[in-house]
């Protein structure tokens, strides 16, 4: 079982603390040291820590060539490899036909900024209105299609991550809790066939 430790090294200021250096580690295999460059952020003195609940498996060996979102992974097979003691909680997933994944990006470089080039614009933006993968707490969120649940597996399709991807969380997609009505895409105005033929670069390697 995986474990993602996030720790924060804080300097005090008068009115709290002041965090000049974010260290995310994830215990996948290796250590990642992350890095908020030029950036001194106020963050309460908290400290989280998650366990994985599996495995994403996927043919995508390395970030570079693989689709920027599940819309350009029509096709894509995966497999959420979870571990037998959460395979309980997989109960009545199958009566869904798509749900939501949460991972940890943990083929991401160790260093980002709070503004970045996004795939999909030639312009920098604040990270948080962008889908990066390089971002302060290295989360990610995928809609994918479930095509099947077998004891402690899950098959799904239009899946746009890199194969062992740590899985911290699944929920089901519901359109009325989940589509807002008219939302606004901000500075977004891709049309679907170019979010759907634009890969992922070497950016945020």
């Amino acid at each position: 079982m995986e474990v993602l430790d996030c720790s924060l090294e804080k300097s005090p200021v008068s009115d709290g603390y002041l965090c000049e250096r974010a260290e995310y580690t994830a215990r996948i295999g290796h250590d990642t040291n992350f890095l908020i460059e030029n950036r001194s952020i106020d963050m309460p003195d908290d400290q989280f820590q998650y366990e994985s609940i599996g495995v994403i498996q996927t043919p995508f060996k390395s970030p570079g060539g693989m689709p920027i979102q599940p819309t350009g992974a029509d096709d894509i097979v995966g497999t959420l490899k979870v571990d037998k003691s959460y395979a309980d909680g997989l109960q009545d997933l199958d009566g869904f036909t798509h749900c939501i994944l949460l991972y940890h990006f943990h083929a991401s470089a160790d260093t980002t900024s709070l503004q970045v080039e996004p795939f999909l614009d030639d312009q920098k933006r604040g990270v948080f209105a962008t889908r990066a993968p390089q971002r302060p707490n290295q989360i990610g969120l995928s809609v994918v299609e479930i095509g099947s649940v077998t004891d402690h597996e899950v098959t799904v399709r239009g899946i746009d991550v890199v194969d062992q991807t740590p899985l911290l969380d699944i929920k089901p997609f519901v359109p009325d809790f989940d589509v807002p009505n008219d939302a606004d895409t901000g500075w977004l105005n891709a049309s679907k066939s170019t979010i759907q033929s634009k890969q992922a670069d070497e950016r945020f390697l």
